[in-house]
């Protein structure tokens, strides 16, 4: 007995040829000359030996362009022609389903027909059902159902061609939702269920397994594993008195879409959705207030960026619940006392969320270097001279950006720019006073002229004022002077330099605010201040940005080892990150572009005030008390000044808040 398999390389194909393998005879696979290294390397991997024989051939070809030589050897050998090499993908378009599914078959059944194979085996799918609403039962087939997307019409129509132009006996084997093996998880592709996965790696990263989500069910779906369908459908294609018949490789009873993503969270150990909007609630609004709604630019992006963030093709999302549900009798009555059966999802989610995150994950075929990010970039750094703007610009030079270093003092912009050259980088130098309206606008004049444009702009330069409202009564110019250059300064340079990026449709703004926004502690009224309101400018102006791919990302800073604090003695003894802990938390910024870097202590500290704001103002009362004006800001000097027991272990309990 002697087998031909087309799509034999493909997913379902290659776990079919290993269970025919299992049996005697020789198996055909059809094989396009450009993959022959692909076919013998699953040969070795099946241990098959002589028994796998390729058949060169095309299926866009009159029967699938097999020679006349082989059409001899193959004629009246063929016990059985099982037909799998299709488009299984919801995101092609139509000219691909159509010249793959409908022309594909149609040269298949013209071979088999050609070759007088004993029974041609035709692998369909659910899809052939479309828009079905109810039961599909197993005998039916053309019962009227909307076919709305390309691929449901192609799978529809290659069927059709497989019963009515066939002139031996066949058999049509429906798939439901293929996924990986249960056993080992193996999967080639992103597709089913396979969507959402990123969207559950980005809720188990930013929020705790415990967290309640809320989110749409989009009604039922039906999955199975690839070792299933391939089990089922060898098995089924021996038996005896079938022919004419179509079967549903799908689990008897279909699962809930929520209780799906829910399996594969608890599986990643993510959170789950415990409150599910039923999207038909949406049917209660007036007839095409949704789609006139959806049809607006600003929610197109909106969904368009939501979907490109969580990686769901748009194409797909409507079609994710089945309307019809399908009957599974006659293939369970084939199947029955075999063991062949559809393996609960809470059995082996966890393997096909193993597989996925180590081998299909998307995140693992970018490049998600730094160098990758910043190479042959020019990047505009304040505060260049020294601390983190100078270890910031090391580092970008080293991985191939050219850092354009701005300060006041030339000559340590010099020092910093010789170092970078020595390194092999390149690097310029611009004196600047960023606290004044009219050399930013001659920085920028000169800093354009020079260079064709500035791609980054990293606004770290900064002035922190620690000093209590008491000894402030007097000192209305701290606050001038720290918000001109930590919020109107910057602001400043941004405006001069953002109309090139959006004129150019590229930029990335990386602005260095502080802890500070988000826990507002004591004697920082004027330093918070400046930074907050920075904070809510960039909050505005990056939406009205983002449509010109400008990314504005706010660094968060906790208390980091700079000249800037060296006039507080007490933080000698608290905890620190470097200069170049610091600049890590700019390139990071600079190469994946998030929104926000924060620290979990920051982040902590928003949520308390936003939830017990009272209860907060306590605890940063008493830390009022425990941390005292320093002698720098009396005003005076105190060579024995220091940090107590008390205030330095509340500085390790709340490591890097500014107090």
């Amino acid at each position: 007995m002697s087998y031909f398999v087309t799509g034999a390389t493909g997913f379902i194909g290659r776990n079919l040829v290993e269970r025919l393998l299992e049996r005697d005879g020789d198996v055909y696979v059809l094989v396009r000359e450009g993959s022959i290294d692909r076919l013998d390397r699953l040969t070795r991997r099946w241990g098959a030996g002589d028994r796998i024989r390729p058949v060169l051939g095309d299926l866009t070809a009159p029967r699938l362009g097999v020679s006349e030589e082989q059409i001899t050897e193959l004629s009246g050998a063929v016990a059985h022609f099982f037909h799998l090499a299709a488009v299984y993908d919801m995101t092609a378009d139509e000219e691909a389903n159509r010249i793959a599914n409908v022309e594909g078959t149609r040269h298949a059944v013209e071979l088999a027909n050609t070759i007088h194979a004993g029974r041609f085996h035709h692998v369909s799918s659910i899809a052939a059902a479309g828009q079905y609403k109810g039961l599909f039962r197993e005998d039916m087939f053309d019962e009227g159902q909307q076919l709305g997307h390309p691929y449901h019409r192609t799978k529809f129509e290659s069927e059709k061609i497989a019963r009515t132009q066939t002139t031996v006996p066949w058999r049509v084997y429906r798939p439901a939702v293929v996924v990986g093996h249960s056993q080992t998880g193996e999967m080639d592709k992103i597709d089913g269920p396979y969507y959402f996965f990123t969207a559950i790696k980005i809720a188990r990263h930013y929020l705790p397994e415990w967290f309640p989500l809320v989110g749409p069910e989009l009604g039922y779906t039906n999955i199975v594993p690839v070792d299933f369908v391939a089990a089922a459908l060898d098995h089924i294609a021996h038996l005896p008195g079938l022919d004419g018949r179509a079967f549903h490789l799908a689990a008897p009873k279909a699962q809930r879409s929520g209780d799906v993503i829910n399996t594969f969270a608890r599986a990643a150990h993510a959170p789950q959705l415990t409150l599910r909007i039923d999207t038909r609630m949406l049917q209660a609004l007036p007839k095409g207030t949704l789609s006139m709604l959806m049809a607006l630019p600003a929610a197109r992006g909106v969904r368009r960026a939501l979907l490109a963030d969580f990686g769901i093709p748009e194409e797909v999302l409507g079609y994710v619940g089945l309307t019809a549900q399908f009957d599974t009798r006659d293939t369970e009555r084939a199947l029955e006392g075999t063991g062949i059966s559809v393996p609960p999802l809470d059995t082996y989610a966890d393997k096909l969320w193993d597989f996925w995150a180590r081998n299909l994950d998307p995140d693992l075929f970018k490049d998600r270097s730094f160098e990758g990010a910043i190479a042959g970039r020019t990047v505009l750094i304040t505060g260049a001279s020294s601390g983190i703007g100078r270890a910031a610009a090391i580092k970008i030079a080293k991985a191939g950006g050219i850092p354009i270093l701005v300060a006041r003092g030339m000559e340590k912009l010099e020092e910093t720019r010789q170092e970078i050259e020595d390194l092999g980088g390149t690097a310029y130098a611009y004196s600047a006073d960023l606290s004044s309206p009219d050399s930013i606008e001659d920085l920028c004049e000169r800093v354009l002229g020079d260079h064709a444009a500035i791609d980054v702009l990293v606004n770290n330069a900064g002035r922190s004022i620690r000093r209590s409202i008491a000894l402030s009564y007097d000192r209305f110019h701290d606050f001038e002077r720290t918000i001109q250059l930590n919020y109107l300064g910057t602001i400043k340079l941004i405006m001069g330099l953002l109309p090139g990026m959006r004129e150019r449709r590229t930029g990335v703004i990386v602005n260095v605010s502080s802890i500070g926004v988000q826990t507002s502690p004591p004697r920082f009224s004027a330093y918070v201040a400046s930074k907050a309101a920075l904070d809510a400018w960039t909050r505005v102006v990056g939406s009205e940005c983002i449509g010109d791919n400008v990314h504005f990302t706010t660094i968060h800073m906790p208390l980091v080892r700079t000249p800037m604090i060296a006039p507080t003695k007490i933080y000698e003894s608290f905890p620190t990150i470097s200069s170049e802990q610091a600049a890590d938390l700019i390139c990071e910024a600079i190469r994946s572009k998030p929104k926000q870097i924060n620290t979990r202590l920051g982040t902590f500290g928003e949520v308390a005030y936003a939830l017990f704001p009272k209860a907060v103002d306590q605890i940063l009362g008493a830390a009022y008390k425990v941390f005292p004006d320093s002698a720098a800001a009396k005003g005076t000097k105190d060579p024995d000044e220091h940090a107590s027991t008390e205030q330095v272990a509340l500085a390790h309990l709340m490591r890097g808040v500014h107090w």
